[in-house]
């Protein structure tokens, strides 16, 4: 199943980060470029160092300068992000590519990609989730919540794993079909974003 191949790469990728972690540490991708499992394991490693952003970016008493800085970074992230996804579906459209589509095949809410991207998201959360109940400097209280919450994040990714297959089946015998839309984020483009354009008139 495919999903297994992401959870265990996602798994890989993020333990491997923490063994320094820091944001600024270079990838070691084990994976032969360009293979599924190459942009897999990029696509997790980016999701990390975003979520460690995430947290630097709230401490409250981050320097303006810095947190400025960050949120640069924080945009660059969500920008390689997105491109590694549209990146991927690329990979499904051309697996799937000579794939017949049955008369009655509709189309999913959303990209294989796009929901193996909250695949990536969700083995994020069971790590740091797993973190938590693991603390030794909580409360009874927080251990409790955390583990309660820990049951349903395994359980959402479960779910989601199963999906993401049953997907992929469905595509692969002609029950349902994809599209790649690209994401066109407007106040990325110096031509679409008004504070942008405005600069040079």
């Amino acid at each position: 199943m495919f999903s297994k191949i992401c959870n265990t790469i996602f798994n890989e990728s993020i333990i491997k980060y923490h063994v320094t972690d820091d944001v600024d540490t270079q990838i070691d991708n084990p994976y032969p470029f360009k293979s599924i499992e190459y942009y897999l394991f990029l696509k997790n490693w980016i999701d990390t160092v975003q979520w460690h952003f995430e947290d630097i970016i709230r401490n409250p008493d981050i320097a303006p300068v810095e947190a400025l800085k960050l949120k640069r970074r924080i945009d660059k992230s969500n920008q390689d992000r997105t491109d590694l996804v549209e990146l991927i579906d690329s990979y499904f459209l051309d697996k799937y590519k000579d794939v017949e589509t049955l008369s009655s095949a509709a189309i999913n809410t959303e990209s294989p990609a796009w929901a193996i991207d909250r695949l990536s998201i969700l083995a994020l959360k069971i790590f740091h989730m797993q973190q938590e109940v693991a603390r030794s400097d909580a409360s009874p209280e927080h251990i409790a919540q955390c583990s309660q919450k820990l049951s349903v994040l395994l359980e959402q990714q479960k779910d989601l794993s199963a999906a993401i297959d049953t997907l992929l089946e469905d595509i692969a015998s002609g029950r349902k079909y994809m599209k790649l839309y690209k994401q066109m984020k407007m106040y990325n483009d110096p031509a679409t974003n008004p504070v942008l354009y405005s600069l040079n008139n």
